[in-house]
Protein backbone atom coordinates (compact mmCIF):
# COMPACT_ATOMS: atom_id res chain seq x y z
CA UNK A 1 0.00 0.00 0.00
CA UNK A 2 2.93 2.30 0.94
CA UNK A 3 4.26 1.82 -2.41
CA UNK A 4 1.18 2.13 -4.21
CA UNK A 5 1.00 5.90 -2.47
CA UNK A 6 4.69 6.38 -3.20
CA UNK A 7 4.36 5.57 -6.79
CA UNK A 8 1.22 7.87 -6.99
CA UNK A 9 3.52 10.68 -5.63
CA UNK A 10 6.09 9.92 -8.11
CA UNK A 11 3.55 10.00 -11.07
CA UNK A 12 1.95 13.26 -9.76
CA UNK A 13 5.07 14.98 -10.08
CA UNK A 14 5.84 13.85 -13.44
CA UNK A 15 2.27 14.82 -14.47
CA UNK A 16 1.32 17.77 -12.45
CA UNK A 17 -2.12 16.60 -12.18
CA UNK A 18 -3.55 14.03 -9.56
CA UNK A 19 -6.16 13.06 -11.95
CA UNK A 20 -3.54 11.81 -14.91
CA UNK A 21 -1.47 9.99 -12.10
CA UNK A 22 -4.03 8.41 -10.71
CA UNK A 23 -4.97 6.72 -14.22
CA UNK A 24 -1.35 5.92 -15.05
CA UNK A 25 -1.09 4.64 -11.90
CA UNK A 26 -4.73 2.03 -12.57
CA UNK A 27 -3.70 1.49 -15.68
CA UNK A 28 -0.07 0.48 -14.66
CA UNK A 29 -1.52 -1.83 -11.40
CA UNK A 30 -3.88 -3.41 -14.22
CA UNK A 31 -0.95 -3.85 -16.44
CA UNK A 32 1.02 -5.95 -13.60
CA UNK A 33 -1.87 -7.75 -12.30
CA UNK A 34 -2.92 -9.06 -15.92
CA UNK A 35 0.89 -10.16 -16.23
CA UNK A 36 1.61 -11.48 -13.05
CA UNK A 37 -1.58 -11.96 -10.91
CA UNK A 38 -4.28 -12.79 -13.06
CA UNK A 39 -7.55 -10.92 -10.74
CA UNK A 40 -8.96 -8.56 -13.17
CA UNK A 41 -11.05 -9.25 -16.02
CA UNK A 42 -9.36 -8.99 -19.77
CA UNK A 43 -10.34 -5.44 -21.69
CA UNK A 44 -9.93 -7.29 -25.07
CA UNK A 45 -11.68 -10.58 -24.62
CA UNK A 46 -15.14 -8.85 -24.68
CA UNK A 47 -14.09 -6.41 -27.47
CA UNK A 48 -13.32 -9.87 -29.80
CA UNK A 49 -16.18 -11.38 -28.66
CA UNK A 50 -18.52 -9.03 -29.15
CA UNK A 51 -17.08 -8.41 -32.84
CA UNK A 52 -17.37 -12.60 -33.66
CA UNK A 53 -21.23 -12.21 -31.80
CA UNK A 54 -21.89 -9.28 -34.68
CA UNK A 55 -20.04 -11.50 -37.59
CA UNK A 56 -21.89 -14.27 -36.68
CA UNK A 57 -25.19 -12.36 -36.68
CA UNK A 58 -24.43 -11.49 -40.06
CA UNK A 59 -23.93 -15.16 -41.45
CA UNK A 60 -26.81 -16.42 -40.35
CA UNK A 61 -28.33 -13.54 -41.53
CA UNK A 62 -27.43 -14.60 -44.96
CA UNK A 63 -27.76 -18.34 -44.07
CA UNK A 64 -30.48 -19.01 -41.08
CA UNK A 65 -29.30 -23.01 -41.49
CA UNK A 66 -25.69 -22.29 -40.77
CA UNK A 67 -25.81 -25.10 -37.47
CA UNK A 68 -21.73 -24.45 -36.83
CA UNK A 69 -22.36 -20.65 -36.90
CA UNK A 70 -25.14 -20.80 -34.49
CA UNK A 71 -23.50 -23.46 -31.92
CA UNK A 72 -20.96 -20.95 -31.95
CA UNK A 73 -23.06 -17.88 -31.72
CA UNK A 74 -25.05 -20.24 -28.40
CA UNK A 75 -21.26 -20.29 -26.99
CA UNK A 76 -20.59 -16.86 -26.96
CA UNK A 77 -24.05 -15.72 -25.95
CA UNK A 78 -23.43 -18.14 -22.72
CA UNK A 79 -19.47 -16.48 -22.50
CA UNK A 80 -21.39 -13.25 -22.53
CA UNK A 81 -24.36 -14.34 -20.13
CA UNK A 82 -26.95 -13.69 -22.46
CA UNK A 83 -28.23 -17.14 -21.25
CA UNK A 84 -31.93 -15.94 -22.56
CA UNK A 85 -30.33 -15.42 -26.34
CA UNK A 86 -28.51 -18.61 -26.21
CA UNK A 87 -31.62 -20.59 -25.37
CA UNK A 88 -33.54 -19.21 -28.25
CA UNK A 89 -31.26 -20.46 -30.70
CA UNK A 90 -30.38 -23.80 -28.70
CA UNK A 91 -33.68 -24.97 -27.64
CA UNK A 92 -35.06 -25.45 -31.67
CA UNK A 93 -32.14 -27.68 -32.27
CA UNK A 94 -33.32 -30.53 -30.16
CA UNK A 95 -34.20 -32.83 -32.71
CA UNK A 96 -31.62 -32.31 -35.19
CA UNK A 97 -29.71 -35.77 -35.54
CA UNK A 98 -26.20 -33.87 -36.26
CA UNK A 99 -26.73 -32.65 -32.42
CA UNK A 100 -28.06 -35.62 -30.66
CA UNK A 101 -25.08 -37.18 -29.75
CA UNK A 102 -23.33 -33.71 -29.13
CA UNK A 103 -22.16 -33.53 -25.28
CA UNK A 104 -21.05 -29.94 -25.48
CA UNK A 105 -24.78 -29.22 -27.60
CA UNK A 106 -26.69 -30.97 -24.67
CA UNK A 107 -23.99 -28.73 -22.00
CA UNK A 108 -24.55 -25.33 -23.79
CA UNK A 109 -28.47 -25.98 -23.82
CA UNK A 110 -28.73 -27.00 -20.02
CA UNK A 111 -26.26 -24.42 -18.66
CA UNK A 112 -28.81 -21.95 -20.84
CA UNK A 113 -31.79 -23.64 -19.37
CA UNK A 114 -30.38 -23.75 -15.81
CA UNK A 115 -30.10 -19.97 -16.04
CA UNK A 116 -33.18 -19.10 -17.10
CA UNK A 117 -34.56 -20.64 -14.14
CA UNK A 118 -35.62 -24.10 -15.86
CA UNK A 119 -33.48 -26.16 -13.30
CA UNK A 120 -35.05 -29.77 -13.61
CA UNK A 121 -34.81 -29.67 -17.25
CA UNK A 122 -31.33 -27.83 -17.41
CA UNK A 123 -29.93 -30.23 -15.05
CA UNK A 124 -31.32 -32.89 -17.29
CA UNK A 125 -29.54 -31.90 -20.38
CA UNK A 126 -26.49 -31.61 -18.56
CA UNK A 127 -26.71 -34.56 -17.20
CA UNK A 128 -27.30 -36.27 -20.76
CA UNK A 129 -24.20 -34.45 -21.84
CA UNK A 130 -22.06 -36.22 -19.16
CA UNK A 131 -24.10 -39.62 -20.08
CA UNK A 132 -22.58 -39.02 -23.89
CA UNK A 133 -19.44 -37.70 -22.55
CA UNK A 134 -18.50 -37.84 -18.70
CA UNK A 135 -14.90 -35.56 -19.05
CA UNK A 136 -17.02 -33.07 -21.71
CA UNK A 137 -15.62 -29.81 -20.97
CA UNK A 138 -12.78 -31.35 -18.55
CA UNK A 139 -15.64 -32.03 -16.02
CA UNK A 140 -16.71 -28.10 -15.73
CA UNK A 141 -20.17 -29.43 -16.06
CA UNK A 142 -20.05 -31.35 -12.54
CA UNK A 143 -19.20 -28.11 -10.87
CA UNK A 144 -21.58 -26.52 -12.72
CA UNK A 145 -24.40 -28.15 -11.38
CA UNK A 146 -23.26 -28.87 -7.86
CA UNK A 147 -23.09 -24.78 -7.76
CA UNK A 148 -26.38 -24.22 -9.11
CA UNK A 149 -28.47 -27.17 -7.34
CA UNK A 150 -26.51 -27.27 -3.91
CA UNK A 151 -29.15 -24.90 -2.28
CA UNK A 152 -31.85 -27.74 -3.11
CA UNK A 153 -29.99 -30.70 -2.67
CA UNK A 154 -26.35 -30.66 -0.83
CA UNK A 155 -25.85 -34.42 -1.30
CA UNK A 156 -26.04 -34.76 -4.92
CA UNK A 157 -24.25 -31.46 -5.58
CA UNK A 158 -21.71 -33.32 -3.22
CA UNK A 159 -21.76 -36.06 -5.56
CA UNK A 160 -21.72 -34.02 -8.70
CA UNK A 161 -18.17 -32.51 -6.92
CA UNK A 162 -16.45 -35.64 -6.18
CA UNK A 163 -16.85 -36.98 -9.80
CA UNK A 164 -15.47 -33.68 -10.71
CA UNK A 165 -12.58 -34.49 -9.08
CA UNK A 166 -12.11 -37.47 -10.12
CA UNK A 167 -11.59 -36.02 -13.65
CA UNK A 168 -9.90 -32.70 -12.69
CA UNK A 169 -7.40 -32.93 -10.14
CA UNK A 170 -5.57 -29.81 -10.49
CA UNK A 171 -8.65 -27.31 -9.94
CA UNK A 172 -8.36 -24.92 -7.26
CA UNK A 173 -11.93 -23.53 -7.60
CA UNK A 174 -13.16 -27.74 -7.12
CA UNK A 175 -11.58 -27.97 -3.44
CA UNK A 176 -13.22 -24.51 -2.52
CA UNK A 177 -16.65 -25.29 -3.83
CA UNK A 178 -16.35 -28.56 -2.12
CA UNK A 179 -15.23 -26.76 0.95
CA UNK A 180 -18.47 -24.52 0.22
CA UNK A 181 -20.71 -27.81 0.21
CA UNK A 182 -19.33 -29.10 3.72
CA UNK A 183 -19.51 -26.14 5.34
CA UNK A 184 -23.21 -26.22 4.20
CA UNK A 185 -23.23 -29.77 5.16
CA UNK A 186 -22.02 -29.30 8.90
CA UNK A 187 -18.89 -30.78 7.96
CA UNK A 188 -16.25 -28.48 8.77
CA UNK A 189 -13.32 -30.95 9.49
CA UNK A 190 -14.15 -32.22 5.74
CA UNK A 191 -14.26 -28.46 4.56
CA UNK A 192 -10.94 -27.10 6.44
CA UNK A 193 -9.00 -30.56 4.81
CA UNK A 194 -10.53 -29.13 1.09
CA UNK A 195 -9.23 -25.82 1.78
CA UNK A 196 -5.66 -27.02 2.76
CA UNK A 197 -5.71 -29.31 -0.11
CA UNK A 198 -6.69 -26.55 -2.76
CA UNK A 199 -3.86 -24.45 -1.18
CA UNK A 200 -1.36 -27.21 -1.16
CA UNK A 201 -2.22 -28.00 -4.78
CA UNK A 202 -2.20 -24.39 -5.87
CA UNK A 203 1.83 -24.49 -5.05
CA UNK A 204 2.54 -27.73 -7.03
CA UNK A 205 1.06 -26.17 -9.92
CA UNK A 206 3.35 -24.90 -13.15
CA UNK A 207 3.31 -21.04 -13.60
CA UNK A 208 0.94 -21.14 -16.22
CA UNK A 209 -1.90 -22.95 -14.25
CA UNK A 210 -1.05 -21.05 -11.25
CA UNK A 211 -2.73 -18.29 -12.99
CA UNK A 212 -5.24 -19.51 -13.81
CA UNK A 213 -6.13 -20.85 -10.13
CA UNK A 214 -5.03 -17.98 -8.50
CA UNK A 215 -8.12 -16.28 -7.59
CA UNK A 216 -9.62 -19.64 -5.98
CA UNK A 217 -6.18 -20.42 -3.86
CA UNK A 218 -6.68 -16.46 -2.40
CA UNK A 219 -10.44 -17.45 -1.81
CA UNK A 220 -9.56 -21.06 -0.26
CA UNK A 221 -6.84 -19.01 2.04
CA UNK A 222 -9.46 -16.55 3.22
CA UNK A 223 -12.04 -18.96 3.92
CA UNK A 224 -9.87 -21.41 5.65
CA UNK A 225 -9.12 -18.40 7.78
CA UNK A 226 -12.85 -18.43 8.85
CA UNK A 227 -13.59 -22.04 8.84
Amino acid sequence: MIGKFLLFGLLWSIFGNPFIALIVLVGILYVIDRRFIGLSPSLVKPIRRFSRIRRLRQELDMNPNDLTAKLELAKLLIEKRSFRQARELLEPLREREAVEQSAEYWDDLGTALLRTGELEEGEAAVRRALEINPRVKYGQPYLRLAAIIGAKDLPKALRDMEAFQQIQTSSCEGYYRLAKLNILLGRKDEAKRALDEAIRLYRMLPKYKKRQERRWMLLSFVARRTV
